[in-house]
């Protein structure tokens, strides 16, 4: 009988203890700039002339390059592109929804061609990123053309500041709320089932949410039915460092990067 209720307070010490114990996702990331790769899939590939300019975005956009704001379809993060012409070599490309700037930046290609810097800065809902990225080219652009015409990849990201790209994320039970400065979030049930996700502080399609093992944990966002990403994050044994990976369905192009626990 000794024995027994021994066992007994040791399981009530216990099961409360369980009940309150953590998820190790719970908490904010910092992403690691130096960190992010691409590869696979599409290459960025820019169309620079007659005053014309065109990329291979999803959607596509096809705007005069005037400097002035253009209204585009499709896209949840901006309504309208801008793109101005600096020289034979620099551009610069300016991004707006509802008439406010989400984010603008300038692509400049070195003398040899063979690599360009894009210096940004984002905006989005209440965040504020800035950086440099440097873009290796892979095809040329047509003859006559502007030097930003061609086809690239990502090489490295060169610096970044900001907190747009550190998401939080919060499990309690089966459920886990994400939320990041740049207006994107979602509150799901680790079951699979897909909900509203928000991208911007707008509707975006869906997410499902499932824990793949007690260290992973994957995202699948989906439009119209349709996967369009999914983004698998697995957390190192000590809890302090996450890897993501981001595998874009649309292009093709996988991601990789590191987060630290803040």
């Amino acid at each position: 009988m000794k024995r027994l209720l021994v066992a007994s307070f040791a399981l009530a010490l216990l099961v409360p203890a369980c009940a309150l114990a953590q998820s190790a996702f719970n908490g904010t990331w910092k992403l690691d700039p130096t960190t992010v790769h691409d590869k696979g899939g599409e290459a960025m590939v820019i169309s620079l002339k007659d005053g014309m300019y065109r990329c291979n975005c999803h959607p596509p956009v096809a705007i005069k390059a005037d400097g002035q704001a253009h209204p585009v379809k499709g896209h949840v993060t901006f309504d309208a592109v801008a793109v101005k012409v600096v020289d034979d070599h620099t551009i610069q490309r300016t991004y707006t929804q509802d008439g406010k700037t989400v984010s603008e930046g300038t692509i400049a290609v070195a003398p040899d061609g063979k690599t360009a810097m894009e210096e940004f800065t984002d905006n989005q809902g209440s965040g504020h990123d800035t950086g440099k990225v440097v873009w290796r080219r892979v095809g040329k652009g047509a003859k006559g053309s502007n030097a930003v015409a061609g086809s690239w990849r990502l090489d490295h990201v060169d610096s970044a500041s900001g907190n747009i790209f550190d998401p939080t994320y919060r499990i309690d039970g089966n459920t886990v709320v994400s939320t990041d400065a740049g207006g994107d979030s979602y509150t799901a049930k680790l079951d699979g089932k897909p909900v509203r996700n928000i991208t911007n502080g707008k509707v975006d399609g869906t997410v499902s949410v499932r824990m793949l093992g007690k260290n992973t944990l994957r995202e699948t966002y989906a439009k119209n039915g349709k996967v369009t990403f999914t983004n698998t994050m697995t957390l190192s044994p000590d809890g302090k460092t996450m890897k993501m990976v981001i595998h874009d369905m649309q292009s093709g192009v996988t991601t990789t990067m590191m987060h630290n626990k803040e």
